[in-house]
């Protein structure tokens, strides 16, 4: 941008910002557009858009009346179009000041809507692969009007002039471009056709191009969009949808969902990814605007949950930004979003109540997708809860199984709480699901709003000894010395110990622990070791309090039954530390250093005694 010379101007006066042209083609450029590709968009676009003001002016003409044509040699880059065009008062007034659009000068905002442009800066794209623009056009709403004219450079300066109407004998608009040298990349003629075909392919003007050999023009978009065209069969519909989808996106879908929002003019196609994404990735939706493509990248047109398929629809009244690359986020593009959100709702919904087998595959690679939606809607969790996948005492099995099976469904807090229990819980009948995994916990106690008659209940350890077998009394008196070196051994874990019976008999011990008890004598022996004195004493009196991790041993199992009858008071004192350390590992949480240095310890002090009574 460049200042007025203000010795001309009186102060206090009005002025006018003065443009830099080149200044701002490198700023649309560099942070407007994507890409100097968007040039043949942006070309085609105002194509279109002429094509549909002559359509308005002429509504009774064929529809193949008019069409657009494209060429491209490797010299020029040409666009024709049989659309209303320009006369020279439109040139001056749209082509020469930047930021106004014919479309908007109108102000006719039903005629407004049957426009992709919108925003009058479309043609300056064409600086980003050429130096010049040359554009000839002839109204067709002046039966007589001649020809006009215009070069513009990207310097600033332009040149209009009127010719006779041989020039052009037919209304339209014809740009011209000779393409920079190093624009070749986006220039060449097979570059060209490729966006043209990228860009327009369910355009509803016919669109054609020819390179310059002489050869039939090639057809940029000959059909219509799979979801407009008319099929045998319903069957013959899905998979022409489906191959479709499988063209744009890459994948097979495993399902391919129809859109149809005649409101907002909206009709296209979501596709089911056939396998699982991570939670919470969201993926670039396909989107045109009145077959234009705007975007390949377009996230906010699905809400965060849908990510477990791809769209790709043309839309009517979606608002373009002013790169014309993403959605404006506005009324119509969050009603739009419900709307969408309700489609795939009913999908799912359907597939629950008549196709079992699509809905088990649908599960089996997005059951992670399906319990984040389950979480946040009601709908959803009423429809699909019983049939969700979860890890159990008896398997990966259904909610609604696992409850007929169980009264009680008891759930973990950790994965692993859950497999520190396991396989006793199992042995004692307890059902319990491992509610670690994300959204698992919170979904299994809503189950009862789906199953009033099942309870639930967060496994607690108190719950878990109640169903170990005590030992006799005699037992209990023989192993009193051995449990006393035990805890003796296992006091800076802050862990009990205990003798009780259980099933199965090859576990030798379960470490019954919590990843909240451990952080609170963490979190308090680590505030007793920074503060001192009375503060001290009093913070020392509150870890007394706080819930110990407790190893119970098996007196069914033939080891324990060994270990608990040694005499020698390090062998004892070794042996319950080697017990400790084997539970531990089995809980398979992470180790702590002294937990480490206990299990390499104990097996060392194992070997060595192994070896000397050999010996």
């Amino acid at each position: 941008m460049t200042l007025p010379d203000t010795a001309a101007t009186p102060a206090g006066a009005d002025r006018t910002f003065q443009v830099d042209l080149r200044g701002l083609v490198d700023l649309l450029s560099h942070h407007l557009y994507s890409s100097p590709r968007v040039y043949l968009r942006e070309l085609l676009q105002n194509a279109v858009d002429a094509l549909t003001a002559r359509r308005n002016l002429e509504p009774d003409a064929p529809a193949d009346a008019f069409g657009i044509r494209l060429y491209a040699d490797g010299a020029v880059v040409r666009v024709e179009d049989d659309g209303v065009g320009l006369t020279e008062a439109d040139v001056h007034a749209f082509l020469a000041t930047i930021g106004r659009s014919s479309k908007r000068a109108e102000q006719v905002a039903e005629q407004r809507a049957d426009f992709i442009g919108q925003f009058g800066i479309g043609l300056l794209s064409c600086f980003l692969v050429a130096d010049e623009i040359h554009v000839l056009s002839r109204s067709a709403r002046t039966p007589d009007a001649p020809a006009v004219e215009w070069r513009g450079r990207g310097d600033g300066s332009y040149t209009v002039r009127a010719l006779p109407a041989a020039a052009r004998p037919r209304p339209g608009t014809t740009v011209t471009l000779t393409p920079r040298a190093d624009a070749g990349e986006w220039t060449r003629s097979g570059q060209v056709l490729a966006l043209a075909r990228h860009f327009g392919s369910l355009l509803r003007h016919p669109v054609s191009f020819d390179d310059g050999s002489g050869g039939p023009e090639a057809p940029v978009n000959p059909e219509p969009a799979p979801w407009a065209r008319t099929y045998p069969t319903p069957g013959a519909r899905a998979r022409a949808l489906a191959a479709y989808g499988e063209d744009v996106f890459g994948f097979k879908p495993l399902d391919t969902i129809e859109l149809d929002l005649s409101a907002v003019g909206l009709k296209g196609i979501a596709c089911v990814l056939p396998d699982a994404v991570p939670a919470g990735r969201r993926h670039g939706h396909r989107v045109h605007v009145k077959g234009m493509l705007l975007s390949e990248r377009a996230e906010t047109i699905l809400p965060e949950w849908a990510f477990f398929v791809r769209c790709v629809v043309d839309a009517e009244s979606l608002r373009p930004t002013a790169s014309r690359e993403s959605l404006y986020e506005d009324d119509t593009l969050a009603a739009v979003r419900d709307a969408l959100a309700e489609r795939l709702r009913a999908w799912i919904a359907r597939a629950a109540a008549s196709d079992p087998e699509l809905l088990g595959r649908f599960l089996q690679a997005h059951h992670l997708a399906v319990k984040s939606l389950a979480v946040h809607d009601d709908e959803i969790l009423r429809m699909l809860l019983p049939w969700l996948p979860f890890e159990t005492t008896d398997g990966h099995t259904t909610l609604d199984e696992f409850a007929r099976t169980h009264r009680t469904v008891l759930v973990t807090s950790s994965v692993e709480e859950f497999r520190q229990v396991a396989a006793i819980a199992s042995a004692a009948g307890l059902g319990v699901v491992n509610g670690g995994y994300t959204y698992d916990r919170e979904l299994v106690h809503r189950l009862p709003e789906i199953r009033p008659e099942a309870n639930v209940a967060d496994l607690d350890p108190a719950t878990l000894t109640a169903h170990l077998d005590p030992v006799d009394r005699e037992t209990e008196l023989a192993a009193t010395a051995y449990l006393a070196r035990a805890r003796d051994a296992l006091a800076v874990f802050d862990c009990d110990v205990a003798l009780r019976a259980f099933q199965p008999a090859s576990a030798p011990a379960l470490l019954v622990d919590s990843r909240e008890a451990r952080h609170e004598r963490s979190r308090a022996q680590l505030a007793r070791e920074q503060e001192g004195g009375l503060w001290g004493d009093i913070l020392g009196a509150l870890r007394q309090e706080a819930p110990r991790a407790q190893l119970i041993l098996n007196q069914l199992n033939p080891l324990v039954r060994t270990a608990v009858a040694i005499d020698e008071p390090e062998l004892a004192r070794t042996s319950a530390e080697a017990l400790y350390g084997q539970a531990v590992l089995l809980s398979r949480r992470p180790l702590r250093p002294a937990e480490s240095s206990l299990i390499n310890r104990s097996f060392l002090d194992l070997l060595a005694h192994a070896l000397r009574k050999d010996s």
